[in-house]
């Protein structure tokens, strides 16, 4: 069955939404870039590269949701986006806890209960190919826990004067600003002569999950075990 959601798609078609598509090499961008830093830097760790995978993944998920727009590409597109924000949430609570396991699972236990219990209120908004489905924000309400997260550890952050925080603030500003474009695509479908701006929100998705891979590569790098 074909899942159209966006302004861009008219008709079914591999090549239906070019922009939509084409937009993704984004993600894969932000992760060859990321994988150098952090071959330039030495000294890392298979968790973050497992993370700078599943953000090049998440290229590669959307991409094929946008060019076969149906049920399996839909879960290809939304299984890497939160494996990458769980995988990067744990390596970043555990670097910053100066890898103390015991304190990041307590706090990922926290995260999780307050993700949850968010998502119970946001769930209505999720993107669905139910024509009649409320989704007042174009489904851009599901993503209100990771926007929620990412302020919540800027603030923290700033609180600490850890090093991460411009990072984190940068980041914020920028994934808040995509929500704003994902959130508009349909309404602005005729001022952009059937364009839309989702793809707007694939680009500077990819500029915020590039910016946190370079947060946790220059200012988060895994520490030396001691003997």
């Amino acid at each position: 069955m074909l899942i159209d959601l966006y302004c861009e798609r008219t008709a079914a078609g591999f090549w239906n939404e070019p922009l939509n598509a084409l937009s993704n090499a984004g993600f894969l961008l932000a992760a060859a870039i990321a994988w150098r830093s952090r071959r330039q830097r030495g000294a890392g760790d298979i968790w973050e590269s497992l993370v700078i995978i599943l953000a090049g993944l998440i290229g590669v998920g959307s991409f094929l949701f946008h060019t076969f727009a149906n049920s399996w590409s839909e879960l290809a597109d939304v299984i890497p986006i939160w494996s990458f924000v769980a995988a990067y949430v744990l390596l970043s609570i555990y670097r910053t806890s100066h890898q103390n396991l015991t304190k990041t699972l307590r706090i990922a236990l926290i995260a999780v209960v307050m993700i949850v219990g968010m998502s119970l209120f946001t769930g209505n908004d999720t993107v669905t190919a139910n024509p009649e489905a409320s989704r007042p924000l174009n489904g851009s309400l599901q993503y209100a826990p990771a926007l929620s997260a990412l302020l919540i550890f800027t603030i923290i952050a700033w609180q600490r004067k850890h090093p991460v925080r411009q990072y984190l603030a940068a980041a914020t500003l920028i994934f808040t600003l995509a929500l704003l474009f994902r959130t508009l695509d349909l309404l602005t479908c005729d001022i952009t002569h059937g364009v839309g701006t989702h793809f707007l929100w694939h680009l500077l998705n990819a500029l915020m999950i590039g910016t946190l891979l370079q947060a946790m590569i220059k200012r988060m790098p895994p520490q030396p075990k001691l003997d």
